[in-house]
């Protein structure tokens, strides 16, 4: 039996947003986040169906603390990446300890089999990782961005991939419906395959769409990575203000906010 995908996209023939001729800056930028989420509401029924096993429930209200989502290619050619990102997991809630929640969200076998409820117990976190496998299928990125949208408070998307297989017109969609809801993409790419380097533009592209940034992934290097994601979950809860006060404590500041706002440095 062929795994099939848990998510369906939108066409790429999709009708953009009606243009808004009246108003000032910060009332297209309202209207653009509520065209966001307005979408995301009335999606078709067989794209929330699909979505019911892997994605958390969805919420009212406003969450008590700021949300990031932790995504990952776990595809076949990823375990060395994975193995890495499973050891470094709870770096995302131990570095402020009760101020965020986090899902792990991770894609293999072509569709996205894993979508935690957001926690802030570390353990649980690395126990939930512990149990993924990698699986050989083409990336599932953007059903998890869809997704994470649609959750309240995600101020933050990191991803650990290499390569981008899906419509890069539906990613440039969604990333600029993140932007408008300032939910940033921070993608740390892989480059160690050098077939992953021709899809560097793609995502730099995406991550500057929302605000975010591409960051070097190296799967020899742990500890940087465990840094660079303490890093992550500083500016998730405290925007960049908080980061540039942490930056004496908190090696992996300085490279973040290095790439935040530029084109990053050639890997």
């Amino acid at each position: 039996m062929t795994d099939k995908p848990n998510f369906v996209l939108i066409p790429d023939e999709a009708p953009p947003p009606a243009p808004i001729r009246s108003g000032g800056m910060l009332v297209r930028l309202r209207t653009m986040a509520t065209t966001a989420v307005t979408a995301a509401a009335s999606a078709p029924a067989a794209l929330r169906s699909a979505l019911t096993h892997a994605e958390p429930p969805l919420e009212t209200g406003t969450p008590l603390r700021p949300r990031l989502v932790f995504a990952v290619d776990a595809t076949a050619s990823r375990e060395p990446a994975w193995a890495a990102a499973q050891q470094v997991t709870d770096a995302l809630v131990s570095a402020l300890p009760g101020a965020l929640d986090v899902a792990l969200a991770v894609h293999g076998g072509a569709r996205v089999h894993t979508f935690t409820a957001f926690t802030n117990d570390a353990n649980r976190l690395r126990d939930r990782a512990a149990g993924v496998a990698c699986q050989a299928g083409s990336t599932r990125l953007l059903p998890i961005l869809s997704a994470s949208l649609r959750q309240p408070g995600v101020r933050v998307v990191v991803y650990i991939g290499d390569v981008f297989e899906e419509s890069i017109s539906q990613g440039c969609q969604i990333a600029d419906a993140m932007g408008a809801n300032a939910t940033k993409l921070i993608v740390l790419h892989d480059t160690a395959d050098p077939a992953a380097r021709r899809d560097a533009e793609v995502f730099w592209d995406l991550a500057k769409r929302t605000g975010g940034c591409v960051l070097p992934f190296d799967a020899s290097a742990p500890g940087r990575l465990r840094d660079l994601l303490s890093a992550v979950a500083v500016f998730a809860v405290g925007g960049e203000k908080l980061l540039r006060a942490r930056q004496a404590d908190l090696p992996g500041a300085v490279a973040l906010l290095e790439h935040l706002g530029g084109r990053p440095r050639s890997s």
